[in-house]
């Protein structure tokens, strides 16, 4: 071979080795490059890092927490992300009904089942919070199986045989004075027909007057009449001749009653039509002496007042149509929630 051939063999030999070297060193780099982006797109900036190697890009001797922040990272060390993990677990709480849409909430549980009442018509839900769904409601006077008490103020019960919950001022450990207790005669037992009994009580009977109240009614009205009992008295339209009995029954008792927790109320006599065998002087008349007589603690209704402006319906002008009974009642809720 001559020298002019082995140049030219030495000279493709050496192109072919570049060649081949700048092919080996591209692909090289184009992993390094694909893994960079991996990486990257795997940081969001959200990410938690505990660690990481800056390399040949971190040239200024920045720290890596400032670095870090530069680049819209989080720095956690790895006993800070640990603590953090662990103060997670303990505020995610959730109910033992699987509920947790609603406040976060803790159950200290009872020794065993404690039975309870409710003092009102209230609802009961799936968890402790009125966020939660609506399991149903139990009425006033209800025996609920208490299980449990949460560190918000509601309580556990077995209801429809699955835990619920309910608000723990409605729930009370002895049976309950009824929240609304209506005394009287006649006009008293229809509007019990009319607006139904849930949440309220009646002593009541057809004809009665004030040997009914002394006699009979005074020792049924402890069977219902408790701690936040609201009592509506309303006799006097049988024997209007009877007002200062009345004022010094209804007196005699205040104090029996104010120390039971039953807030009284006197309802007037209301309205009669032409056809009654009184008239509505005479029952105005009643109506001024006890608003007049009766002690300041019992609270006076203007029932008959509020008839006569807003009218009545009466076959025999004595007793009233069911609408106008349940205007009555509205009134009544009115002037007590007032």
């Amino acid at each position: 071979m001559s020298r002019k051939q082995e140049k030219k063999r030495n000279l493709i030999i050496l192109i072919a080795f570049a060649a081949a070297f700048s092919i080996l060193l591209g692909v090289s780099l184009g992993i390094a490059d694909s893994s960079e982006i991996a990486s990257a797109a795997e940081l969001s900036s959200t990410v938690t890092v505990s660690s990481l190697t800056l390399g040949a890009n971190n040239t200024q001797g920045v720290p890596l927490e400032e670095y870090l922040a530069a680049n819209g990272l989080l720095f956690e060390d790895e006993e800070d992300a640990d603590t953090e993990e662990e103060e997670d677990e303990e505020e995610i709480l959730v109910d033992e009904a699987g509920e947790s849409d609603g406040p976060y909430y803790t159950v200290t549980k009872f020794g065993g089942e404690v039975p309870m009442y409710a003092s009102d018509t209230v609802n009961v839900r799936s968890g402790a919070g009125t966020d939660y769904d609506r399991l149903g409601k139990v009425t006033w006077g209800t025996e609920v199986t208490v299980t449990g008490v949460t560190d918000n103020g509601w309580y556990e019960v077995l209801f429809k045989d699955m835990y619920g919950y309910i608000r723990g001022d409605y729930v009370v450990s002895e049976m309950p004075g009824v929240p609304y207790l209506f005394v009287g005669d006649s006009r008293t037992v229809q509007m019990e027909m009319a607006v139904g009994n849930t949440d309220k009580a009646y002593v009541a009977k057809v004809g009665e007057g004030y040997s009914y109240f002394k006699n009979i009614a005074l020792s049924e009205i402890q069977k219902y009449a408790g701690n936040g009992t609201r009592m509506i008295i309303n006799f006097g339209v049988n024997d209007l001749s009877n007002a200062n009995k009345y004022v010094s029954l209804v007196n005699s008792y205040i104090d029996t009653w104010e120390n039971a927790g039953v807030t009284v109320y006197y309802s007037a006599v209301t309205p009669v039509g032409g056809s009654a065998s009184v008239t509505n002087s005479q029952i105005e008349a009643f109506n001024a002496k006890l608003q007049e007589g009766l002690d300041p603690r019992v609270h006076w209704i203007d029932s008959y007042s509020y008839l006569t402006q807003t009218g009545f319906q009466s076959s025999d002008g004595l007793h009233y149509n069911k609408s106008t009974y349940k205007n009555l009642y509205s009134y009544y809720m009115t002037v007590i929630n007032q």
